[in-house]
């Protein structure tokens, strides 16, 4: 498992190509090489009202949370996060060139304790049928 959600002010959508960002977002999650193709999962959730920092309007952000399953090493999860951060900063060069913009990553792992899944793609990915 491996989710990647980024919540972004409305304003983003002018000054990014938020497809491609989630694409650069995902191969870097694939590239990391730490989570089930099956498990990846990247989402955008737009915030229509934002108001951010000094709340100038032109001010803009991008917050990122990976929610991983427990079982992988810090410094594994650790060169994940360094990897999808520089491939979104990569997406993000336009904002990040100017003041009025905020870039964050943050990654949490989930306890298996407190986590139910029903997902039939990873059996369908492996190969195996779901009954």
């Amino acid at each position: 498992m491996a989710h990647l959600s980024m919540e972004y002010s409305g304003g983003l959508d002018a000054r990014c190509d938020m497809a491609a960002l989630a694409r650069a977002a995902h191969g870097a999650m694939v590239d990391a090489g730490i989570f089930p193709v099956a498990g990846i999962r990247v989402r955008l959730h737009r915030a229509d009202v934002a108001i951010v920092a000094d709340g100038l309007d032109e001010n803009d952000f991008l917050a990122m949370t990976l929610s991983v399953g427990a079982g992988r090493t810090t410094e594994a999860l650790k060169a994940a996060g360094d990897a999808i951060f520089a491939a979104v900063q990569g997406a993000l060069r336009g904002p990040l060139s100017t003041p009025h913009f905020a870039l964050s990553l943050e990654i949490r792992v989930i306890d298996p304790e407190l986590s139910w899944k029903d997902t039939p793609i990873h059996a369908r990915l492996s190969g195996q049928k779901k009954d």
